[in-house]
């Protein structure tokens, strides 16, 4: 049925017309004709002149209502004068459940049953035609934008977890549930998200899922994993490669064919909100009145049909994934499903809750509620209400590191889910959800420091290892007993095809005794015959899938530095110290092929020797330089301060800091003496410093790797810069724009030019204040991409008015594939681009007029080349864009 906006023709006469064309009152009017008595059915003909032409589906509908009632009423006056018995009744809505499950054939004939099939049992009441209608006369048509599951929606779910009780609705909703096929509604995901989104509280995010979580677990368990992938915006983990492949045009497609919009009203819709689920909110709408009841959607069936599209490939792939998510959005009932459901198609949920967040909200569901069938142990929540809140923290935070360090081990949903479901979260968790062959684990990250002066008051009395931070990429490589070889990015992404030639290298380096592992190293770019080191481009030129070992033309070398997994053992839990001695005592270096990264061991005393290892990474065209402590013990004289951070930082978020909450009290009490109050600032001191222990820790970033990369200061000059548009952050940055993509100008031809995304310098102040100023809807942003922005590589969720300037710092300037700035200048096929930038202060001073040229940038770039060659570092060209957190 077309939108509301449409009017509607009459169509009596006798000449067929294609199904599509015919109207409601063509539908019912034909009824009408072939059942009525020849005398009444003249009265039932309407008229091709008649005012009904000008009116909408509703006002049609009543018209005809008001019609069928006085037919009624003269029905039973003729059977009332005649003292007849009830004669063959008119075809009314009560006939029309029976038929409306037959489509009208091409010819117009229609689809129907023998007479006396469609006749009701006096004592059966005939099926609702549409819901709502409420006797047999009575046509209720639905407005698609408005068929909410009602049930559903008044779920308190931002409640705190310790008040919600999950058997107040559980019954209700599986009574619901079984007439609507068994499982968990998406409604109930759906009231969830739009709560989520309500808000910016990251502590009622946390309450809301979990509250979704033990319904779910109580109510449906079997639908507690597709729930929370779809909650995570995912459908598998980053090494299984399941990519679901939608373009923009099957989303626009099937928002045109199921909400009835045209090219014009669609573009319109994301001119206005301009988010593809927004559309679908304003387009479901704005849908017109339908008799159809849409059939509801399960979270277990939103899952299998994207899952369906992912796995779809071949010949007529992109006819059958545009018919699945026509039935997606078909099947949404309400504007807040079609939105989710369009959002979840565009991998771009935007609620806010990041993988750190489902994790604690599983940990925490975990504890309050089990699935039908389990036993293990709960929390009270009445107890757990009554606990403080550093003991309730203390109960959170311990069931929280179990399921992330899980997680961290073995991040797969489908790993975890089945094995929580039945034993809860425990210790137990640890030992059969951990470290596994084939399944990559998260990596540990480094901290950044600035300069050597900053690293080396980090690690006053300890002992450490320095090593090459190669410019290459970070692979984790598994080998299992049979020889099979896997290999993943720091992103977890399986990449073994890509680099054949390590596959094949693998028994080389295996020393004797070694039968399985786990290796963490950097793949580099190398002249194979003389070993120089090549820069990270010339890696990415490198054919990613498929590549064949006699077609490489690009050779690494594996520089590996760490190991986690040795013959069936888990080394995670060893200091650094002995799994490197591991590593270098049980494989085999191959030249130029297969090796170690080159290191010094030192202490902070040995300040001249660390620099001068510093300038030699450098000069090989390593990044910088990774620092690793040793050992778990420090210094003898710093034990004592490691036990009490070690207990002071046993939960995720820190306490308040002492002084602070101190400090009103110890004022009104008499004040203490000199030494009492140095001594209770050493201990305050002491309890800051945090447990520099060398166990590898996956997915976390601690001072116990730190990098020290060329820093900020390596480089004089800084750009003045405009900033041109944003992307919505993600986690803690949802609610601000970051990154932030600048650009220069281009005098000659009065454009500007895009330059880098930046996301570093910014405090939450800044951000705050720069989403006020560039609101989506406010005077300085724009509908799209305006015309002087020379930008290609994206598309983002806001264009400014270009109207200030920032000040940037940066690394160095790189030739990039990506930005265009400066095409032509220095080359004919790349622009330029920043390394590592980073906002120092906005130019109140400076006009966009006096923003940083593209011959400046020009310019830049030809000094630095300049610079490289006098110091023999070389390479400074080339090199590609890498994220700032790259280790």
């Amino acid at each position: 049925m077309g939108t509301p906006a449409k009017k509607r023709k009459l169509n009596n006469d006798s000449k067929a017309s294609p199904a599509s064309s015919r109207n409601l009152d063509y539908f019912f009017g034909k009824q009408k004709q072939e059942n009525l008595p020849s005398s009444t059915a003249a009265t039932q003909t309407f008229d091709q002149n008649d005012d009904t032409s000008e009116l909408t589906d509703e006002q049609l509908a009543r018209k005809l209502q008001a019609e069928w009632n006085q037919q009624d009423a003269a029905a039973n006056e003729i059977h009332t004068e005649s003292g007849k018995e009830e004669a063959e009744k008119p075809a009314d809505l009560a006939d029309l459940p029976e038929r409306s499950n037959h489509t009208p054939m091409p010819d117009g004939t229609g689809e129907g049953k023998p007479e006396e099939q469609n006749e009701v049992p006096k004592d059966e009441k005939p099926a609702p035609f549409v819901f709502g209608a409420k006797s047999k006369n009575t046509l209720s048509l639905q407005s698609a934008g408005t068929a909410e599951d009602t049930i559903c929606s008044n779920i308190p779910f931002d409640e705190s977890p310790l008040t919600f009780d999950p058997s107040k609705y559980v019954k209700e909703l599986q009574g619901h549930w079984a007439a609507e096929g068994g499982d968990a509604s998406y409604a109930l995901l759906t009231r969830c998200f739009v709560l989520v989104n309500s808000t910016q509280s990251r502590i009622k995010i946390v309450d809301t899922l979990v509250n979704l979580l033990r319904v779910i677990i109580e109510g449906d368990p079997s639908s507690l994993l597709p729930t929370v992938w779809l909650s995570t915006n995912a459908i598998s983990p980053p090494y299984i490669s399941l990519e679901l492949g939608l373009g923009g045009s099957a989303i626009s497609k099937a928002l045109k064919n199921v909400c009835g919009l045209d090219n014009k009203s669609l573009k319109a819709l994301y001119d206005k909100v301009g988010d593809a689920g927004d559309v679908a909110f304003e387009a479901k709408k704005k849908q017109s009145f339908t008799l159809r009841k849409p059939k509801p959607l399960l979270i277990k069936g939103v899952y299998q049909s994207l899952v369906k599209i992912a796995n779809t490939q071949g010949t007529g792939s992109g006819e059958i994934k545009q018919r699945v998510v026509d039935r997606l959005l078909q099947d949404a009932r309400g504007a807040e499903e079609s939105r989710y459901i369009v959002r979840t198609l565009c991998q771009h949920l935007r609620i806010g809750a990041v993988k750190t967040t489902m994790l604690i909200a599983l940990s925490r569901a975990f504890l309050l509620s089990r699935s039908p069938g389990a036993d293990f142990p709960l929390k009270s929540p009445q107890e757990l209400a009554k606990l403080k809140k550093e003991n309730l923290t203390e109960v959170w935070s311990k069931s929280e590191e179990i399921v992330k360090a899980c997680f961290a081990k073995r991040p797969n949903y489908n790993d975890l889910i089945p094995i929580m479901l039945e034993i809860g979260v425990c210790d137990e968790l640890l030992i059969r959800c951990g470290l596994a062959l084939h399944i990559p684990l998260r990596p540990m990250l480094g901290s950044i420091t600035r300069d050597l002066s900053e690293m080396l008051t980090k690690l006053d009395g300890r002992e450490f290892s320095c090593e090459y931070k190669y410019d290459g990429q970070r692979a984790q490589v598994h080998c299992d007993n049979q020889g099979k070889v896997s290999i993943f990015s720091r992103h977890l992404e399986l990449m073994t095809d890509k680099y054949p030639d390590l596959v094949a290298l693998i028994p080389k380096i295996r020393g004797e005794g070694v039968s399985s592992f786990i290796m963490e190293g950097e793949v580099v770019a190398v002249d194979r015959e003389t070993g120089d080191l090549k820069t990270f481009q010339t890696l990415a030129n490198r054919a990613r899938k498929d590549v064949v070992i006699g077609s490489v033309t690009i050779d690494v070398c594996l520089f590996s530095f760490d190991l986690m997994y040795l013959n069936g053992e888990s080394l995670l839990d060893r200091p650094f110290r002995e799994r490197r001695e591991l590593l270098r005592g049980l494989f085999t270096e191959v030249p130029n092929q297969f090796t170690w990264v080159k290191s010094i061991d030192a202490t902070s005393q040995d300040s001249e020797t660390v620099l001068e290892f510093f300038k030699s990474a450098t000069d090989i065209k390593c990044e910088g330089i990774m620092v690793k402590i040793l050992d778990n013990l420090p210094s003898p004289a710093l034990q004592s301060e490691v036990v009490e951070e070690d207990t002071a930082t046993s939960a995720p978020e820190p306490a308040p800091t002492p002084t602070k909450s101190s400090t009103k009290a110890k004022g009104k009490k008499k004040s203490k003496t000199k030494d009492e109050s140095s001594e209770a600032a050493t201990e305050k001191r002491n309890t800051r410093r945090k447990p520099l222990l060398s166990t590898y820790e996956p997915d976390k970033r601690l001072d116990s790797w730190l990098k020290v990369k060329k820093d900020y200061a390596s480089t004089s000059d800084t750009l003045d810069l405009i900033p041109i548009a944003g992307w919505h952050g993600q986690g803690r940055k949802s609610a601000f724009w970051s990154p932030i993509l600048l650009a220069c100008r281009n005098p000659l031809t009065g454009s500007l030019e895009a330059v880098c995304k930046c996301i570093s310098g910014f405090t939450d102040t800044f951000y705050k204040a720069n989403k006020e100023f560039y609101s989506e809807d406010g005077p300085n942003t724009l509908g799209g991409q305006p015309s002087y922005v020379e930008y290609t590589a994206g598309n983002p969720d806001v264009w400014f008015e270009p109207q200030e300037v920032w000040e940037m710092a940066f690394a160095d300037v790189t030739l990039s594939p990506v930005y265009t700035a400066a095409i032509g200048l220095v080359s004919e096929e790349r622009g330029l681009s920043l390394r590592f930038p980073r906002f120092l202060k906005k130019r109140e001073d400076k006009s966009i007029d006096e923003a940083s040229t593209s011959e400046f940038l020009a310019g830049l770039w030809m000094k630095q080349e300049e610079r490289v060659k006098v110091e023999g570092a070389g390479g400074g060209a080339g090199k590609a864009e890498k994220d700032e957190d790259e280790d």
